[in-house]
Parts: C-alpha cells; structure tokens; sequence
C-alpha cells in the first residue's frame, strides 16, 4: 500500500486546511519544494499535490510551485488536483511531467469530461470524490450534491479512470481517525483501486487501512498528522509497505 503525502498549495505555500475551508488554513511552509524534498527523503513513492486556489477558482493559480516540484523530483510519480475543468490544463499537467491528473469537481458536473479524458489519456486519469453521509461535495466541498458516492465510483470505472481517491470531508483535517467502514464499501463495490484520504491520525490509522488492502485500498493520502508530528511517516510508510 502506498503512503502518499500531501502538499496542499495556497498562494504559493504548502497548508492544511480543516474540512476544505479556506478560510481555516495553517500555514506548514513557505517552501513547497523542500517540503517535497522532506518526504521523499523519507521514503515517499508518491506524492499528493493539491491547488486549493485553483479548486476555487476553477483553473491553475499554483502551476509555478506544482512544475518546480515536479521538476525537482523527476522519478517520484506526482498526481495533481485543483482547477482541472479542461483539457488544456489537463495537456499542461501531464506534459510538464505530472503521473496522474485528479478531476473532482469537473466529474459531477460533467461526467462525459471524465469519460473523454480517460480516452485520450489512458491510465493517467484518476476522480476524486469528495463525500459527506455517502453524498459528494463539489466546488472545493463548499457544496453538497444529490449524488451517491458508489454510484459515480461504479460510473467512472466504466469510463475507464485509473482509480477514485475518496475523502471523507467531515473527518479531513481533523485529526479523527479514517472513515474504515465507508472506505471498504466503496473498494468492494468496484473493480479500480480506491485511494483514501481524510482523516488520518496516527500509526493505528495506517494499520487499519492496511487491513482493507485486500479489497482494492492500494493507498492512503496523509497531510495534517505528518506535519503535525502525529504519525512518524518514515514508520509508518514501512508499515504501508508491508501490506
């Protein structure tokens, strides 16, 4: 299982934010760069790259930050989030070197986007579905749609993305522990793999998702307790490891 570190980026620096408000941010460093350079030293194989201003603003504000990361770390794959509602930026991720591009928004609003991406770029095309009470947020989680989460999931598979990143926003953030139960639901309803995200304390947390492994969990994305001190990511990347 993978252990993927997130940079989030505002304005130009790496942050975390509680439950996707911007207005609730810590500000972790000024230098995203190095902060990338601190978890790969430290075993990384992948990492989670997120543009919370372009999230907002519907297209690129950190494309600066995102290519020097990417250029400073060529052989560590690099998925991106944030502001992807076209092919144009979805074209100037992958060209600059990023793996993987994460459309979320984009994808509720407009599924035939997905379905035409994952065509024209197989295998580099991931969703990421934002859920609270099994229903997906849109718009950087500021709104709740109608839609159920493994309904999506098992409609994006069938256009052929390469895996879901779920998030539980009530628990993003907050230090409270991965959503286990709603996680493995959604692993077994479908056949990609499933990336889970939110809420990610401690050493425990990684044990637990390690367990769900067998059901198509291939990863887990964690911000606030590596920068905060709660979980020791070089430990806890060798114990993602084993499973």
């Amino acid at each position: 299982m993978l252990l993927i570190p997130a940079i989030d980026l505002k304005e130009g620096k790496c942050v975390r934010l509680r439950q996707g408000r911007m207005e609730d941010d810590t500000v972790f460093s000024e230098d995203p760069v190095a902060v990338a350079g601190r978890w790969v030293g430290l075993g990384a194989r992948r990492l989670h790259l997120v543009d919370l201003d372009g999230a907002f603003a519907g297209k690129p504000r950190n494309a600066d930050v995102i290519h020097a990361i990417v250029e400073a770390f060529p052989d560590i794959p690099i998925q991106i989030g944030g502001g992807i509602r076209d092919e144009e930026t979805v074209q100037a991720y992958l060209n600059a070197g990023v793996e993987y591009v994460i459309i979320g928004t984009k994808a509720v609003n407009a599924p035939h986007f997905v379905r035409d991406m994952a065509i024209e770029y197989p295998r580099r095309i991931i969703v990421g579905l934002d859920a609270k009470g099994g229903k997906v947020a849109i718009d950087g989680w500021s709104k709740l749609s109608r839609h159920d989460v493994i309904d999506l999931a098992q409609h994006f598979e069938e256009d052929g993305v390469e895996a879901i990143i779920y998030t539980d926003i009530s628990r993003d953030g907050m230090m409270s522990g991965v959503n286990i139960e709603a996680t493995a639901r959604l692993a077994r309803a479908i056949r990609i793999p499933v990336i889970a995200s939110g809420g990610i304390t401690n050493i425990d947390d990684i044990r637990a998702l390690g367990e769900i492994a067998v059901d198509g969990v291939i990863g887990a994305i964690t911000g606030r307790a590596i920068y905060e001190g709660t979980l020791d990511f070089a430990e806890a990347e060798k114990l993602a490891e084993s499973f």
